[in-house]
């Protein structure tokens, strides 16, 4: 791997300044772009010509929102390039990685344009009570009103995308507020909205960090659709009031891998789960659990593997992996692993070192079960070892800890597939997969600190909605 430049804290990726957010390259600390910070009033504004956009737009069909989502789908297609080089530059996802979460994101809009031709609702006899023979209830979904929606920097445009989606299917409107680390794209997103013949208050796009997250929760918006950290969920709960939240939170997902399991398949899966956008996914392998009769096997597969994982400049067609977000999140994951190491909670294997944001790809084994590195959610290319014999112990230490987003299972055996799908406390589990795989319609979301709601486009069109009961 090339050496790359320290980075210094005056490098940091985003610089705020009282009047913009200036946005540089987590790579090499070049500046990509510059967006203005909106002022508490002015975000107050937004979620009001919002309001009276989303009055005009409730009344709409499904068939005209279904024609809305595609025709911004098919602009993103148009610039799909660029939005992979703004989502690239902006917070250091391979130019491979950021080309699939623009795909996946056309993806995720036509499928709520799908969704919203079925967002049907029922009829019930009344018969059951006294007085309701002849009565029939009629329930039907209308939107909620104005979504604000607050996005992480790991999926700038395809996270956006689930919220926006929904949302607009339903019949809603959106301001939404992205990481100030990674606003870019979303920004772009706007445009191509527009551009797409949207009207212009349907869809509005602030600026800012903490601060004005909590002046858009302030804000009289409907409902709070948020992807983040549990710490900043619960300030935003707080806030909001009475304001239905929808929060996924992040996790930290186990895959277990048994002896009958394909091996190889595990490995790349491993890899390909971990070390996506640098282990920076909500979902990725925090925690690998090897059974006992097949842990030295793997482990030497997966540090072969590992070895040959091309890692520095995300935007080479041939770099595996890029960066991280920025320099406070290298030192972050470079504490957290020395005191691993340190306090003999794990062994070193490989990796462990970085150049600013560019963290090596890097395995510790025999990781004790309070380890740094696994305590809590490490947003970083880390794999982190524990080895077990029994099935039930293992799920029970899972079960033990605060999170609860996903799971992955490598193993053939009926039995201990119904045992981990049905003991494992978590809000979705993979068969033959890694805890990272997702299908945009599927729901997505977990329990305890993984957060609130469920995200998805078929489940989220409901969440964004509210059912009315006519009896008649």
């Amino acid at each position: 791997m090339t050496r790359y430049p320290h980075m210094t804290q005056a490098q940091r990726l985003t610089i705020e300044t009282t009047n913009a957010i200036l946005v540089r390259n987590p790579f090499d600390g070049s500046p990509v772009g510059e967006v203005p910070t909106s002022s508490a009033g002015e975000i107050v504004a937004a979620v009001s010509r919002a309001k009276v956009a989303q009055w005009d737009f409730r009344r709409s069909t499904p068939a005209v929102r279904r024609a809305m989502l595609n025709a911004l789908a098919t602009e993103i297609a148009a610039d799909a390039e660029n939005l992979a080089r703004i989502i690239s530059s902006e917070m250091g996802k391979t130019i491979r990685e950021a080309r699939n979460e623009v795909r996946r994101a056309q993806n995720t809009l036509r499928l709520s344009g799908d969704a919203a031709t079925f967002l049907d609702g029922e009829a019930l006899h009344c018969a059951i009570v006294e007085g309701g023979a002849d009565r029939l209830a009629t329930i039907t979904y209308e939107p909620v009103g104005v979504v604000g929606a607050i996005t992480s920097f790991n999926y700038p445009l395809n996270l956006l995308c689930h919220k926006l989606g929904p949302a607009l299917a339903a019949g809603n409107a959106v301001v939404a507020k992205p990481s100030p680390k990674a606003p870019l794209a979303a920004a772009r997103l706007r445009e191509l909205a527009l551009k797409a013949g949207w009207p212009k208050d349907l869809f509005q796009v602030v600026h800012g960090g903490a601060d004005e997250a909590l002046a858009l929760v302030r804000a009289p918006i409907d409902l709070l659709s948020f992807t983040g950290g549990p710490s900043a969920g619960l300030a935003l709960k707080n806030a909001s009031g009475l304001v239905r939240c929808l929060m996924e939170l992040g996790g930290n997902d186990p895959l277990f891998v048994l002896p009958d399991a394909d091996l190889d398949k595990a490995v790349a899966t491993t890899i390909g789960h971990r070390f996506e956008i640098a282990g920076q996914s909500c979902a990725a392998v925090k925690k690998l659990y090897l059974h006992k009769d097949i842990e030295k096997t793997f482990t030497d597969k997966l540090l072969a593997a590992v070895d040959a994982v091309e890692f520095g400049d995300p935007s080479g067609d041939d770099t595996d992996m890029g960066t991280v977000i920025d320099m406070a999140a290298a030192r972050t994951v470079a504490d957290r692993v020395e005191a691993t190491i340190a306090n003999g909670n794990g062994k070193l294997l490989t990796g462990g070192t970085h150049d600013g944001t560019v963290y090596s790809p890097t395995v510790i084994s025999d990781v004790s079960v309070d380890a740094p590195v696994i305590a809590d959610e490490t947003f970083g290319p880390i794999i982190a070892i524990r080895s077990f014999s029994d099935a039930r112990e293992a799920i029970a230490e899972v079960n033990a800890g605060s999170y609860g987003l996903q799971a992955g299972v490598f193993t053939n055996n009926h039995a201990l597939i119904k045992t981990f799908s049905r003991d494992l406390q978590v809000g979705g589990v993979m068969i033959n997969e890694g805890p990272d795989f997702r299908a945009e319609h599927v729901p997505f979301g977990g329990i305890k600190r993984s957060g609130l709601g469920r995200e998805g486009v078929r489940i989220a069109l409901r969440e964004m909605s509210e059912p009315k009961v006519v009896i008649d």
